[in-house]
C-alpha cells in the first residue's frame, strides 16, 4: 500500500535544501474557531511564517491523503462546515485516511506527521493536557489527559504555543510535562502562559530571550543528547485576557457542558466558543492574535535552527 502522505513541492524543496520550515496544525481551521475566523487565523499564520523567513507546512487530511503544505484553497475546504471535516488526533489518522475523509489535524497528529516529514518546529495555539475536574465530578476525571502530551514525549519537535489551553488544569499539565521529560522554555517569560492569559501562577525554570538561544537548546537536546522528547516553547499571548475573567467563564461553561452532555472531542470547541461569548469576542480575538504570534516566533526559531545546522 502506498504511504498516504503528500508533501508539497515547496516544502519538499525547502527540507532538501535545509531551509527553515514550520508545521502548522489544521484543527483550528476545521473545529477550533467558527467560520470565518478559523480560515482568517490560518491565513495570518501562513503569512507570519513567511514574514519570519520560513516556509509554512500546514498539515491536513484531504480525501484520505495526509497533506504537508496544504494551500489556502485546501484550508478553505476544511473551513467549510458543510463538509463536516473530522477532528483527527494521531489515533484517528489511519481510520480517517482509510475512509477517504477530510480532517483537521490536532497537535498529536501534526507533531507525528511533522516528525515523519523531517520538520523540527511546529506552531499551534494551545497545548492539550490534563483536563479540569468540574465541581462535583469524581476524581477519576483526572485521567482525562490529552494525547498531545504522550505524543510530544516521543516526537522530537519544538512546539511553539501559548502554553496549555486555558480550559485545562494548567498546573497539573505542567506536572505531566515534567513527568514525561518534556522541557518547557518560556519565551521572554518565567511564568507558564495559560493561552488567553499571559500568566498562570506556574513558574518556569528555563527562560529564553531570542530564537538563537532556543536553537542552541534544541540543537543540544535533539542532537548532542539525542533526546526523542519534544520541547515546548511557551509564548505569552500578545493580547492577554485577565485570568479571573477567563476562569469565571470556563467555570460556567463546564457546568453548561455537563448539563448538555457534551463530551470527548466536542468539549474543547464548546468551551472555547462559550468563553468567546462570555468575553464578548475578546477571547476569540486573543486566540487569533496568539496563533499569529506563535507562527511568527516559530519561523524565527526555525530560521535560527537552520543556521545552527
Amino acid at each position: 500500500m502506498d504511504t498516504p502522505l503528500r508533501i508539497s513541492e515547496e516544502v519538499r524543496e525547502a527540507l532538501a535544501a535545509g531551509r527553515p520550515v514550520v508545521a502548522l496544525e489544521s484543527s483550528v481551521v476545521a473545529q477550533g474557531l467558527p467560520p470565518p475566523h478559523g480560515l482568517e487565523a490560518a491565513r495570518r499564520c501562513l503569512a507570519a511564517v513567511r514574514a519570519g523567513g520560513a516556509v509554512p507546512a500546514a498539515v491536513a487530511i484531504l480525501e484520505g491523503t495526509v497533506v504537508v503544505g496544504a494551500s489556502e484553497a485546501q484550508l478553505a475546504r476544511l473551513a467549510d462546515p458543510a463538509r463536516a471535516p473530522a477532528k483527527a488526533a494521531l489515533r484517528d489518522v489511519a481510520a480517517v485516511v482509510a475512509e477517504g475523509r477530510d480532517a483537521g489535524t490536532t497537535v498529536s497528529a501534526t507533531a507525528a506527521v511533522a516528525t515523519h516529514a523531517g520538520i523540527r518546529v511546529f506552531a499551534t495555539g494551545g497545548l492539550g493536557g490534563v483536563h479540569r475536574i468540574p465541581e462535583g465530578e469524581p476524581a477519576v476525571g483526572a485521567a482525562d489527559v490529552s494525547a498531545d502530551l504522550a505524543e510530544l514525549a516521543r516526537c522530537p519537535v519544538c512546539v511553539v504555543c501559548a502554553g496549555p489551553k486555558a480550559i485545562l488544569d494548567v498546573a497539573a499539565t505542567a506536572e505531566a510535562l515534567e513527568t514525561l521529560g518534556i522541557p518547557v522554555l518560556g519565551w521572554r517569560t518565567s511564568e507558564l502562559p495559560a493561552f488567553y492569559s499571559d500568566g498562570s501562577g506556574v513558574g518556569l525554570e528555563h527562560r529564553v530571550e531570542d530564537a538563537a538561544q532556543v536553537a542552541r537548546v534544541l540543537a543540544l537536546h535533539f542532537g548532542a543528547l539525542a533526546r526523542r522528547e519534544g520541547v515546548v516553547l511557551a509564548v505569552p499571548p500578545p493580547e492577554p485576557v485577565p485570568r479571573e475573567v477567563v476562569d469565571a467563564a470556563i467555570a460556567t461553561a463546564l457546568v453548561e457542558a455537563r448539563n448538555r452532555g457534551v463530551r470527548g472531542k466536542a468539549v474543547t470547541p464548546f468551551l472555547l466558543e462559550a468563553v468567546a461569548r462570555a468575553t464578548h469576542g475578546r477571547a476569540r480575538a486573543a486566540n487569533v492574535a496568539l496563533l499569529e504570534r506563535n507562527a511568527g516566533v516559530a519561523a524565527e526559531v526555525a530560521a535560527a535552527l537552520a543556521r545552527v545546522g
